[in-house]
């Protein structure tokens, strides 16, 4: 009995540090899961720490999820995620993973290109910025407190080619919501806008993090849009 307890604890000890030994890599591919490459990478200090940590943002290789397009050819459809990591000196730790948080960069825009993905760090933020051309943009900002990424703001600008049709932003921390809807029916070009300004508040129950994202393409619909037209 007391031989069998003595092996059990050891197998859980050997357990414990094996998942501890993945959480901290000197080389950041270490933290790549199997199945996957890296796509991108940006870097930028996330924690306020000084120090420069880095976001990965990775792609499935899953030949299953390749496909010939009649018009466009071969067209990898593999989903794209993210691994972020903090810089401690010479190391990395694990910040977050999420691996499947982004479709692909080959998606069928319809009669338009598919929106188009950018993710960058500016004074501690992280943003993931969606670029869809004439018909404008949306974009998330996640900041790190609370030991996890927390969304704290929402940009969306819905274009009809040079005009500006509607701007919404959101801000997460005060609760608010900022909705401006262009109201001048002759406006032909940018600049003609007259935008009549709309102010909401709402109610969370708690933050959404960017760990709980699993899908960006419907996040919108499933979550923000009940805050912003309820």
């Amino acid at each position: 009995m007391k031989t069998g307890l003595f092996l059990l604890l050891i197998v859980l000890q050997a357990q414990v540090l094996a998942n501890e030994s993945k959480q901290v890599v000197k080389n950041l591919l270490d933290f790549v899961p199997k199945g996957y490459i890296v796509f991108e990478k940006t870097e930028g200090d996330l924690n306020k720490d000084g120090q420069s940590d880095m976001v990965i943002i990775i792609k499935g290789t899953d030949k299953r999820n390749v496909i010939t397009d009649e018009y466009r050819g071969e067209l990898d459809r593999n989903r794209r995620g993210l691994i972020i990591a903090f810089k401690k000196g010479d190391h990395y730790e694990l910040a977050l993973e999420n691996p499947s948080c982004f479709s692909s960069e080959n998606e069928d825009g319809g009669v338009y290109f598919a929106p188009e993905l950018w993710v960058s760090i500016d004074k501690g933020i992280l943003q993931i910025h969606y670029g869809h051309g004439r018909y404008g943009y949306w974009s998330y900002k996640f900041r790190y407190q609370n030991a996890s990424f927390d969304l704290i703001g929402y940009d969306s600008s819905d274009n009809r080619g040079p005009l500006v049709e509607r701007i919404t932003s959101i801000n997460f921390s005060t609760k608010k919501i900022l909705i401006k809807k262009n109201i001048n029916q002759d406006a032909q070009e940018d600049g003609d806008e007259i935008f009549k300004e709309t102010w909401k508040r709402f109610s969370l129950p708690e933050p959404f993090t960017l760990k709980t994202v699993t899908d960006f393409d419907s996040f919108y619909y499933d979550k923000l849009y009940k805050i912003i037209d309820e």
